[in-house]
């Protein structure tokens, strides 16, 4: 019986150990003010489908970065971003363009690559369709 429990405990120490091993990966060094990886420098381009969001389809009226929704700002939810980087979306089916600046994370849909306020999807002439292609070019990063 004490052979066994030995066994068990020495089983379970091995165990213990090999689990608090890390993958063998170092950390990702990130430029000051980064806090994420992806597209984030100024002319960087990225092209697909966006849709727009409002105060009543977002579930409830706060961004992830913590800042009220509202459905007149000029602001939209990129998953990568970060915070407070301002865009420049155009709408490949009519050539209009609005700056927006990221404060909320999405879309979780694929294919999709921003989601704009509905204020912003007006002056982009795409409410009636809900989703448009698209093209962002990174202007500023935060």
């Amino acid at each position: 019986m004490k052979y066994g429990m030995a066994i068990l405990s020495g089983l379970a120490s091995a165990l213990f150990v090999a689990g608090c091993d890390t993958l063998g990966e170092e950390p990702v060094s990130l430029p000051h003010g980064l806090n994420h990886i992806g597209m984030s420098h100024s002319g960087q381009t990225e092209t697909g489908e966006m849709s727009y969001y409002s105060v009543k389809t977002n579930g409830g009226s706060q961004t992830a970065s913590g800042e009220k929704l509202t459905n007149d700002g000029h602001t939209a939810a990129h998953r990568t971003l970060p915070f407070g980087t301002k865009v420049e979306v155009t709408n490949l089916r009519n050539n209009r363009t609005a700056v927006v600046r990221i404060n909320d994370r999405g879309p979780f849909i694929s294919g999709r690559i921003i989601d704009v306020s509905i204020g912003v999807a007006k002056k982009l002439d795409f409410v009636g369709n809900g989703v448009a292609p698209c093209r962002i070019e990174v202007l500023t990063s935060n």
